[in-house]
Formats: structure tokens, sequence, C-alpha cells
């Protein structure tokens, strides 16, 4: 072993150590540790920063602004308003979420895909009254494994792609991972619906298990001209209400309050429903029906005048502005482009208009305004502002665009017309053009510690190949399997991977694995890339800790889950990976 190599893996295992600890945040100690490896000369100066423009970072970094801007255009919604229904039973709610979860997160980063799931997954087991614990681990698990099937599922996919690139001079394409990645998906899916989701820890009494629950606001929202609701019945509407979790409290048409619920009135253009909603429900019920805000056109003129709009929360003190006053008196839309959108008030139910409702001391106002003034508006109110809680504004109107141009770009990236970063480039472009996403909110999705690890550890990873470091770990697995079959061989690359990725971040596995698989194939003398999807899918096949995969880690306080809560679904779900991706790899990537 050389100084050069002496130095690397100890370097290595330093960076291990501490990311096993968790002292310190995994992207400082990513990028320390490339940082004394350019003191000690292990990294050239010049390739110190190589991996910040590395097509693995600027992928991963363009997948999350990309999901965002499906989020926000009301795409999505598209998929999950049917699934909830508090009336299924847990084993099919289950493998329909899990279902949906891994066929979105085969087309969006896998952490987006579980972040834009879990609400909905929480509020289906209050509306049925059981702990979200007994379905957001198996949800999680759905989303890794259907992170496996795509190149842009899953951050390890891209980086073993751009390695095969680097050193055989080809990447991996688009659905080059979906015969091995689908194969592992299903039997997963297929054990954690059935069977694997009775074997995690009943907590129904955890904390997190009834995450809070803000008191909701009662709210407007309006008919528009040309809308599909018109000759409805008000009540026709209240299948959707009870999937958004909306309650209909009546009905104002020309200024009065019909009589009652009126949920027999027929709907005209211009009604104002009232309802009683969160925010997010608000907003759901809203995207679903093409629904106005109460203030239509004070809405699109804040859409047309800036650079998108932004809900806040603000608390009225006793002598505010707007205390025992309304929004309509104190000229809150005009002077300040804001629309008062809900008032939540200990559960009293209002009977004016909101802009005509006078606001008391103590209530909770949702107010839209023109992005980036937020804290403005509640400083001229003289409000205080709730903790954000990243509520934003669903751009329905946008949603077959943003459909669209995310489709080509999967398209035009599959079919080699275009290189997968540019593609996503091109749509990420196409959603500031057509104001799915503000400009000034595009740096706020991407997740920067990702970048900052991935940027670091690239070129360690390039540098341990380069000082013959990797192809000193292949011997020694080669010396170790000699002898074994082909299959043997590929389980013990498999378990090593999936061991690593257990305890460390998926990614800095796969940087390490993966040249280490090249490495074991060429001292072998056989192709190489059934050992990179063997890496592949065991990089990203972390189930027996929270630490191993962010979406673990995601679920691991709202489920009320403990450390030792996830190896028992997910011991068994490996060796099932492994037993379904072994034939699979070999009989679709032949040695």
């Amino acid at each position: 072993m050389t100084l050069d190599q002496t130095l690397l893996f100890s370097l290595f295992a330093a960076v291990f150590g501490l990311l096993l600890w968790g002292r310190f945040r995994y992207d400082l100690v990513a990028f320390a540790a490339l940082m004394v490896a350019v003191v000690l000369g292990l990294v050239k100066t010049e390739d110190a920063f190589a991996g910040f423009g590395h097509p693995a970072t600027l992928v991963v970094a363009l997948v999350l602004v990309v999901s965002a801007g499906l989020v926000k255009s009301g795409a999505v919604h598209l998929i999950t308003r049917t699934l909830v229904d508090q009336s299924r039973a847990l084993g099919a709610h289950i493998a329909l979420m899990g279902s949906v979860g891994a066929v979105l997160s085969a087309f969006m980063n896998n952490v987006a895909a579980l972040a834009l799931l879990m609400p909905v997954d929480i509020q289906t087991a209050r509306k049925a009254g059981r702990a979200p614990g007994q379905s957001l681990m198996p949800l999680s698990f759905a989303t890794i494994l259907g992170g496996m099937a795509t190149l842009i599922g899953t951050p390890p996919n891209i980086i073993i792609a751009t390695i095969r690139h680097d050193t055989l001079g080809e990447p991996f394409k688009m659905f080059d991972f979906a015969p091995v990645g689908l194969a592992a998906a299903a039997a997963g899916l297929a054990f954690v619906a059935l069977v694997g989701w009775r074997l995690i820890p009943d907590r129904s009494g955890a904390a997190g298990a009834t995450e809070s629950q803000l008191a909701p606001y009662v709210a407007e929202l309006t008919v528009p001209e040309e809308s599909e609701l018109i000759g409805q019945r008000l009540g026709s509407l209240d299948t959707e209400a009870e999937k958004a979790d909306v309650a209909i409290l009546g009905l104002i048409r020309s200024g009065q309050r019909r009589y009652g619920r009126a949920s027999g009135a027929l709907l005209q253009a211009g009604d104002t429903i009232v309802l009683e909603a969160t925010p997010e429900a608000l907003d759901e019920f809203r995207t679903t029906l093409k629904l106005d805000f109460s203030d239509a056109a004070r809405e699109e003129k804040l859409k047309a005048a800036g650079d998108g709009l932004e809900l806040i929360e603000v608390v009225v003190p006793e002598h505010s502005r707007i205390a025992d006053r309304s929004a309509q008196a104190v000229g809150l839309a005009w002077r300040q482009s804001a629309v008062l959108l809900g008032i939540a008030r200990q559960g009293e139910r209002l009977k004016k208009h909101l802009r005509q409702t006078e606001v008391a001391a103590g209530d909770i106002l949702l107010i839209l305004c023109p992005r980036d003034r937020g804290a403005e508006v509640a400083d001229w109110l003289g409000c205080l502002p709730l903790a954000a809680r990243g509520l934003s504004v669903t751009a329905n109107d946008k949603t077959w665009w943003a459909i669209g141009l995310f489709a080509a770009a999967v398209l035009a990236a599959s079919v080699g017309f275009l290189y997968l970063p540019i593609a996503l480039g091109l749509v990420a472009i196409g959603y500031v053009l057509l104001k799915i996403l503000p400009v000034a909110e595009i740096y706020d999705h991407v997740e920067w510690p990702v970048v900052v690890l991935l940027g670091s550890m690239i070129p360690l990873g390039q540098a341990l190949e380069k000082s013959g470091g990797t192809e000193l770990l292949a011997n020694g697995l080669v010396d170790l399997t000699a002898g074994m079959p082909a299959w043997a061989i590929l389980t013990v690359l498999m378990v090593v991977t999936m061991t690593l990725s257990d305890v460390l971040n998926n990614t800095a596995t796969a940087i390490v694995a993966a040249p280490v698989g090249i490495s074991m194939a060429n001292a072998l003398d056989v192709s190489p890339d059934p050992f990179l999807m063997a890496v592949a899918v065991a990089a990203s096949a972390a189930f027996l800790t929270p630490i191993g995969h962010k979406n673990n880690t995601l679920v691991l306080g709202p489920g009320g889950y403990r450390f030792g809560d996830y190896w028992r679904m997910g011991l068994p779900l490996e060796i099932l990976v492994i037993a379904v991706s072994i034939p699979a790899i070999l009989f679709f990537w032949p040695l």
C-alpha cells in the first residue's frame, strides 16, 4: 500500500467515523475532508472544486427544482387527490400509496416524492383514527424502492451513470436501471403491503402520532366565470370537500349570506363558498375544483405585477392596526396589494364576508400577498407573523404546461436527443418563464448540503481511484470470493454496499462502491455493468436505520419511531431485494 493510498483510506475512515458519530453535519465533514486532501496533495488544487460542476451534482439540484415546479403547478394533485379515503383497509391503503409513491419517485427525486405524499398519508391516518406510524415507514420504503427504476429516481443512480461515463465512455441511459429496479421494487412493494407493515411496532401513543393540527380557518372561495360547477348544487361538492378535509359552511351571493348551509342552492358565477379548512386543505380544494380566491380580481393583479405570491399567517395583537376593524376598512387590498383569505377564531363561525368581518385581538389571519413582502405586510398591520410553515399557492392554471415540459424533457433524455442535465435545465427555465416557479424561490428548493456533499466527495472518490485504492479494495474482495460463482460474488458486493449505505449517506456509498465494482469486474475480466447495477440497487436499499436514507429520517418524528424499529421490516426487505436482484442482474446484464 502506497503512502497516498494509506492517507486516502485513513481520510475515508475518518469521514465515515464522523458521519457515524453524527456530531457534525455530513456536508461539513465532506468539505473538510476535501480541504485536507488538497493540503496533503492527494487532490490537485485545480481539481478541488471540479465536483461542484460534475453532472451528478447538477442533476441532483435540478431534479429538486423541477420537482418543486410539479408540486406548485398542481400536477401532483391530479394523482394524490384520489388517495385520501379513510375507509380503505390499511393494507390496501399502503399498497395504493406505496405504488403511487414508487411511480412518482421514479420520475422525481424520491425525497421530494415522500415530502409530497407524507402529508396525505398523515391526513388519511388522522381521518381513519390510527397512528401515522403504521403507514409512514412503508411509504418511505416504497419511495426508496421506486427510485431504483430510473436514472433520475435517486442520486446513486445518477452518480453510477456518470462514473460509467467517466470510466467506459458512455453513461447509463434513463431506463437502463428499469429491468432490475422494477423487479426489486415490485417484490419489495408486495412485501411491504402484504407483510412488512405488520412487523412495525405499534406506537399509537407515541409523540408525533398526531402531528400538530392547527385550528382551521374560516375562508372563502369564489366560483369563476365559465366554471364547470355552475348549475351544480352546493351539496354536490361534499365528496371533494371530504377528500380535501374541508367543511363547507355556506354560500354568499350578491353580498348576502344564504339561509343555513344552502346545500340545495344551484351555483352561479361569482358565488362565494364559505369554508372551514387548514391552508393546505384550502389550497387542495381550490386547485381540485378550479375555484378562485375571495378577491379574484385582486389575485390576478398580484400575479401580473410581481414574481409570484406567498401565504403568511399572522396573529392579531390587541393594539394592531386591524384590531376591531375589517380588512376592507384598513384598505388591506389597495394599500398593501394583499388579500385576506381566512380567519381562525377559536372555532367561532363568521357570518359576514371576510373582508367585511371585524378582526378581533387573538385572531389568526391567513393572507395572500406578493412574494417577499410578507414581513412588510405583517409589520404594516401591526401583527405578529407565525413561524413559516412553507405554505405555497398552487398555480393550477399551469398544470398541463408543467406536465408537458417535464414529459418532453424525460422523453428527449431517454432517446438521447438531449443530455439529461440540459433537458432538466430547460424545464427549470420554462417553469420560471411561465411563472410556475418564482425566480426568487428557485434556490430555496435546492438541498445545498447534498450539493456540498456530492461536490466534495466526487474529487475524493476520483483520487482514491487514481491512487489505485479502489483496485486494491476490489482485489481484496476478489481474493475473498475466489472460486465462488458469479452470483455469490455479486451477493458479497451487494451485502458490503448495503452495509455501508445503512450507516452512511447513500450518495457517499455509491461514490466509493462503484469504482470498486468496476475494479472487481476488471480483475475477473468480465463486463462491469452487472457490478455497477449491483452497487446501484444496494446503495439505494438502506432500510435498517433512520440514517441510511433521508426518507427514513423524514418519517422518524411524524411516525413516532425509535432507532431500532426500522430493522424489523428493513432486514427481511433487504434480503428479499438481494434475492430478487441477483438473478435479474445476471439475466438482463450478463457477465
